[in-house]
């Protein structure tokens, strides 16, 4: 409800009674020169004057009840009438009267009070016309709707301002309200995201330290494996001079490309064999240098039509053919050696098989291809974790006597990327 009190508090507050004094005072006096006696005027105005004191300026807790500001303002107006039907003017008091009106009553009695005043002054000022006649009556009646619509359009608009002073306000508040949340959500965001970063920034640690351990054992480990072995051969072959010498050759070009395969490692490379030839040639290349150190024959073999595979994935099947290659020499005691490399519609295949004396794979911590199946070593934990980081698979086939297969599989490009 729009509230006129609230920007001229003098009209509720000293107002009211200085404006009723003035207009008690003035009719009295012309009531004197007309010699009319002017008690009922003071009794009329006192009561008037208490009232408002005592329920409304006296009492602004009752200010909030409808039932009691309803009460006053009808006995302000009854009052206030019986003072205008003695003497028009009173008439002058109407603005207190609409003040109290707009104040003290609630949207939709608030209408029903202006009206009431609006009759009052309209009365007021039609004091001097004839209500006897039928024209009298209707310019009676014309000068109360003169007085009441207007001011009941104005109470209409003031509603309707202070409703969308309302609706403003709330959708500020909500507006606040959802800012308030978006900063909680803000803030919660941001913890969160500081938290995946770190996670991100330990799991990347991770599988740093993984990556390099695999570099290590396929590279620097099987490279001191094979030196190792030469070594010892030399060893062997002392009274063999020729011997002596191939067996300390091999052992140093092992160890050079240990030390080349290091370094790369280190700046994160791409396998030596990688860097200037395809996936089926560096792995003969491989399979001819094993071949030539632990004299057992390999074939080598590639089917289908060679597709595109990640660069990663190539690295995954080049370092599981040299671990596979590297167990036969350590374990396998086999005399035959066979690679193949196939290029399937969707997948590349790396299959390495040997004639050896084999092994249970359940003997080994589980089922064939379970990470715990190498229990003294990293090899085939390496091979598995390398695999299936590049989404590819790994399968390991062998019973005792009967040789040993591992199957590694990579998903290959999408037809659209070959074009």
């Amino acid at each position: 409800m729009n509230d006129p009190v609230a920007r001229w508090p003098v009209l509720t507050g000293v107002g009211p009674y200085a404006l009723l004094a003035s207009l008690t005072a003035i009719t009295v006096a012309d009531g004197s020169e007309s010699g009319a006696s002017g008690l009922t005027d003071l009794v009329l105005s006192a009561l008037l004057a208490a009232w408002m004191l005592g329920v409304y300026t006296l009492r602004p807790a009752w200010r909030g009840r409808v039932p009691v500001m309803a009460l006053f303002l009808a006995v302000v107006v009854l009052l206030w009438a019986a003072l205008v039907v003695r003497s028009p003017w009173f008439g002058f008091f109407t603005p207190a009267v609409y003040v109290y009106a707009f104040r003290v009553l609630p949207w939709p009695w608030q209408p029903a009070g202006i009206v009431a005043v609006g009759a009052v002054a309209g009365t007021a000022q039609a004091y001097g016309v004839d209500k006897t006649t039928v024209v009298g009556l209707v310019t009676y009646g014309a000068i109360i709707a003169a007085n009441a619509i207007p001011m009941c359009l104005f109470a209409w608009f003031a509603r309707r301002d202070d409703e969308r002073n309302q609706e403003r306000d709330r959708a500020l508040h909500e507006a606040r309200e959802a800012n308030r949340k978006l900063a909680a959500s803000l803030a919660e965001n941001a913890a969160l995201h500081e938290q995946l970063l770190a996670q991100a920034r330990d799991a990347g640690v991770q599988d740093e330290r993984q990556r390099m351990a695999r570099e290590i054992h396929d590279t620097l480990a099987q490279g001191f494996t094979g030196v190792i072995s030469q070594l010892r051969a030399a060893e062997h072959a002392g009274d063999d001079p020729p011997g002596w010498r191939r067996h300390v050759a091999a052992a140093t070009e092992l160890a050079r490309e240990s030390l080349s395969e290091a370094r790369r490692s280190v700046h994160a490379l791409r396998p030596e064999p990688l860097r200037s030839a395809r996936l089926s040639e560096a792995l003969a290349g491989v399979a001819e240098r094993w071949s030539a150190l632990h004299e057992i024959p390999v074939q080598v073999a590639t089917t289908g039509t060679a597709r595109p595979i990640r660069p990663e994935a190539e690295t995954a099947l080049l370092r599981i053919a040299q671990e596979a290659l590297a167990n036969v020499a350590k374990h396998a005691r086999a005399t035959r050696v066979g690679v193949t490399l196939s290029y399937l519609e969707h997948e590349a295949a790396l299959d390495v098989r040997d004639d050896g004396g084999g092994f249970d794979p359940a003997g080994f911590g589980g089922a064939a291809g379970d990470p715990r199946a190498d229990r003294g070593g990293f090899g085939l934990i390496a091979m598995r974790q390398r695999i299936e980081s590049v989404s590819g698979s790994l399968q390991i086939e062998s019973e005792p006597g009967t040789g040993t297969g591992i199957s590694a599989r990579v998903p290959s490009e999408p037809a659209e990327a070959c074009a």
